[in-house]
């Protein structure tokens, strides 16, 4: 079972061993920079100066870290709640147009820098980040949550299956969906195996479909992190009923 202290955005959670907690000051989100750079490019060869992935939104972020029993740094990501008004502010506003979104009536919440330490994948480790997400997105009023999500490698040929499935049956509606900001590579028009693509997807991409999130119809190569991503989103109020309870459950 999971447990919280607090009120509010901002609450403790735990499950076992596991604590889901906000960043307490530069130490805590410098540990999370130090995973971000692990997980994102020391894994593939890359490094920066310092052993550390920053940006200039880390300062804008609240940044959510979750940790074992002995403190250890098991996940960690970050999170931007602005009015919708304001989205072109977001991370994903500097590769995706995201006009189409920022006359939205409710806050918007943007899900950004998710990573799981080598050997962290406990499922309770994600059921926790999930928790802790669905905490801030009731106490903050949040009608949609987004961000970009990334595959390991740049090259679109590498995903190319998962990439036509998304396109096929996971496309923005039209009213909403993202414009082309830069350069970008269309979704393959192609037929995929619906079971191939999801196994190739990242985890948490998975658990935005399961919500009835959605894609822009194309991506955009991140050299500077050797990714392809995609902007995804999911607006809240059309999560399945069935799904909106499990995920509330976990934060009582």
């Amino acid at each position: 079972m999971i447990s919280k202290s607090g009120k509010g955005a901002g609450v403790r959670l735990s499950k076992g061993h596991l604590v889901a907690r906000r960043a307490e000051g530069p130490a805590d989100i410098a540990r999370a920079q130090e995973l971000r750079h692990l997980s994102f490019l020391a894994a593939r060869g890359l490094c920066r100066p310092g052993g550390r992935d920053v940006d200039g939104f880390d300062e804008h972020c609240q940044h959510i870290l979750i940790e074992n029993a002995e403190g250890c740094l098991l996940a960690c990501f970050r999170l931007l709640p602005l009015p919708a008004a304001r989205i072109a502010e977001s991370y994903s506003a500097q590769f995706y147009d995201l006009a189409a979104l920022s006359a939205l009536p409710d806050p918007v919440l943007e899900l950004g820098r998710f990573c799981v330490a080598p050997g962290g994948a406990d499922p309770d480790v994600l059921r926790l980040a999930w928790a802790a997400i669905t905490a801030e997105v009731d106490a903050r009023g949040v009608g949609l949550l987004f961000g970009c999500t990334s595959f390991a490698g740049a090259d679109p040929a590498l995903h190319a299956p998962a990439l036509a499935h998304l396109a096929r049956a996971h496309a923005a509606p039209a009213h909403l969906a993202p414009r082309r900001k830069g350069q970008a590579v269309d979704l393959p028009d192609t037929a995929a195996d619906p079971r191939t693509a999801l196994a190739a997807m990242p985890p948490l991409l998975r658990t935005y479909l399961a919500m009835g999130g959605w894609v822009s119809d194309h991506a955009v190569i991140d050299r500077d992190l050797d990714t392809l991503h995609v902007f995804t989103a999911v607006e809240v109020a059309r999560i399945p009923p069935a799904r909106a309870r499990a995920l509330r459950a976990l934060t009582t």
